[in-house]
């Protein structure tokens, strides 16, 4: 089979890999048929991700068809359309039992990372009954890749975890798929207003439509002075970053309010500034999180009954073959305009 394989920082290809094969009885063999580019893959091609060695195949995302099960598969059969998760879990070790299936004992965030991934033309998925999801009756199969880590990722870690309320002045930091996934999430909760900030004004622009009550461009405006208009000198209730870079976990901590939640999502490859002179009587609550993927199930309800739509976040079409071509695009979001990029078998 074809595959995109990690040769260490910048460097990457196109190539023939082996076609994988059932390793264990809970294993599933998918057909890729859908697959994307995340945040994450672009750092792992920086080097941020040390754990990703020579040879290993990126990509963690996907919709497939379910070519070969293992004796002890229980949920799924070949011929199945399926989501594939980005969290690899179990379900039964102590990690899976408190819903934490990012720490799963034999799984978590593997997958495209620790073992081989999705940006191929086949995948090994192991505990599928547990890491894979029925695709339901004519939805989107484009929209669904956006359920594979996203979604979830931007809901888990931004929303619950900056546990956003009713009235609530939330900031993200980051307007790319994954911040715009947590603006689109975060309105479950109708906060009172949702500030988007990044340096890209066509990004910018676009989560005006998605549902951003203002905008700030980090590159020309002076964000801490702006969000103090914007909130009467008071702070956010909520900051999300969902960039992963010191600059943006450091610019959450000098706009939040007291007794406010700041909520990191980015993956961050360097050491950040914890600046707790400031902080330190504020009542300040700070989380980070893997993704677990446990809002899965509900958030596929919400893309089903068209309360999510999240095939808008999509602007590029690839063949599969053309993943080269679509990191590209990818890699220079604000020249090309783009968002999530769907490659297709």
């Amino acid at each position: 089979m074809k595959a995109l394989v990690y040769h260490g920082p910048g460097n990457k290809s196109w190539e023939e890999k082996p076609k994988p094969t059932l390793l264990f009885p809970t294993d599933a063999i998918v057909r890729i048929l859908k697959t994307t580019i995340c945040g994450t893959d672009l750092h792992i091609m920086k080097g941020d991700v040390p754990e990703v060695t020579d040879g290993r195949i990126i990509g963690h995302e996907g919709v497939g068809i379910i070519e070969e099960t293992g004796s002890a598969v229980s949920n799924f059969k070949p011929g199945d359309n399926v989501i594939i998760s980005c969290i690899t879990s179990c379900g039964k070790c102590p990690n899976c039992k408190k819903g934490m299936y990012s720490h799963c004992a034999d799984g978590g965030w593997i997958l495209g990372h620790l073992i081989d991934g999705t940006q191929a033309e086949y995948v090994r998925i192991p505990h599928a009954d547990n890491s894979l999801y029925h695709i339901p009756e004519g939805v989107d199969e484009e929209a669904l890749v956006m359920l594979s880590d996203i979604l979830p990722t931007g809901f888990e870690c931004g929303v619950l975890n900056g546990d956003v309320k009713p009235g609530d002045v939330v900031a993200i930091v980051g307007a790319g798929p994954i911040g715009i996934a947590t603006l689109l999430t975060a309105q479950f909760y109708t906060p009172a207003k949702i500030i988007m900030i990044d340096q890209d004004d066509n990004r910018l622009q676009v989560t005006k439509k998605f549902g951003a009550s203002h905008i700030i461009n980090s590159e020309v405006e002076n964000v801490v002075e702006k969000i103090m208009d914007i909130t009467g000198h008071a702070g956010v209730d909520v900051a999300i970053e969902a960039v992963g870079i010191p600059e943006t976990f450091e610019l959450c901590e000098a706009i939040i309010a007291p007794g406010g939640h700041i909520a990191n999502i980015g993956v961050h490859g360097k050491s950040v500034n914890l600046h707790l002179e400031n902080l330190w009587s504020k009542n300040i609550t700070i989380t980070t999180r893997l993704v677990d993927t446990v809002t899965s199930p509900m958030l596929l309800k919400t893309v089903e009954s068209k309360k999510l739509v999240p095939a808008s976040l999509i602007t590029h079409h690839f063949k599969l073959d053309e993943i080269l071509e679509a990191y590209d695009t990818f890699g220079n979001a604000a020249k090309e305009k783009a968002l999530k990029v769907i490659l297709s078998s």
